[in-house]
């Protein structure tokens, strides 16, 4: 598999648009046995719709051989380096949930916008999760992509340019941050309903390697194929710097200082 890594051109519609789709970034042959997987931990039958009883199955961190390819290829890593920079991320171990989405009538009642935490205040261990204006425990969330996936088919979300309004409204809550449940409140998804909806489509082994601050929502199955998709964090080996004396600033710090000003 190629290890060729983004073009200046990606790299800039990431800090601009809070995303890029790394294509062909793990092997469909990968994502074929993670299917495979997937299925028997459903006990759902594949050519059997009748058995989809539900509008989405979530599976535990999955952690099996194939799911580790997956997450762990040159192409991936070479991409890490460049959004989040060389030594500053760590591999992962599993590839983390994986929701699957059926084609079904029912609502799956997890389907608002929202962005994703990292952490919980050490007094607060339930809850909404939190995060900071330096991203803690989150250096990149990743929608990985082991089914193909068409417009029909439940593509996450995303509005486009999202993660731009988030720093300025975390900078007052410092180190310590504050919920998503709060951050909701304070007016960032009416800030950015305007903005342009992109769906996360793609094929088997494709991969959107997001902005930790990006807006993103999921939605009902219309199709009738199920989706499979996991939605790791990448995580930081160090925390994010928005003043280094070097200016040796990643692409997501650059996209952070953006959204204070800088």
């Amino acid at each position: 598999m190629s290890s060729s890594g983004l073009s200046v051109t990606q790299v800039k519609e990431f800090i601009d648009n809070g995303f890029i789709r790394v294509d062909e970034a793990f092997p469909a042959e990968v994502a074929a046995e993670c299917r495979a997987i997937c299925w028997q931990e459903t006990g759902c039958d594949p050519d059997d719709p009748a058995t989809w009883t539900e509008p989405v199955i979530r599976l535990g961190s999955c952690a099996q051989e194939p799911f580790r390819q997956a997450a762990n290829t040159p192409r991936l890593y070479r991409a890490f380096d460049q959004l989040v920079g060389a030594g500053r991320w760590l591999p992962r171990k599993s590839i983390g949930t994986i929701p699957i989405r059926f084609p079904h009538p029912g609502d799956p009642g997890d389907d608002g916008w929202h962005i994703d935490g990292g952490y919980h205040p050490e007094e607060q261990k339930s809850g909404p999760p939190w995060v900071n204006v330096h991203s803690r425990c989150r250096a990149l969330l990743m929608l990985f992509l082991f089914s193909d996936t068409t417009d029909n088919d439940a593509p996450t979300r995303i509005r486009a340019g999202s993660h731009l309004y988030v720093p300025s409204r975390l900078e007052a809550a410092g180190e310590e941050g504050m919920s998503t449940g709060d951050l909701a409140a304070a007016g960032l998804f009416e800030a950015t309903a305007d903005l342009p909806q992109v769906l996360a489509t793609g094929h088997a082994g494709d991969v959107y390697l997001c902005h930790p601050f990006l807006v993103h929502a999921a939605q009902s199955h219309h199709g009738t194929t199920p989706r499979f998709l996991a939605q790791p964090p990448l995580y930081p080996a160090e925390p994010y710097q928005l003043e280094r004396a070097n200016a040796d600033y990643s692409a997501v710090e650059l996209a952070i200082r953006r959204g204070l000003g800088k």
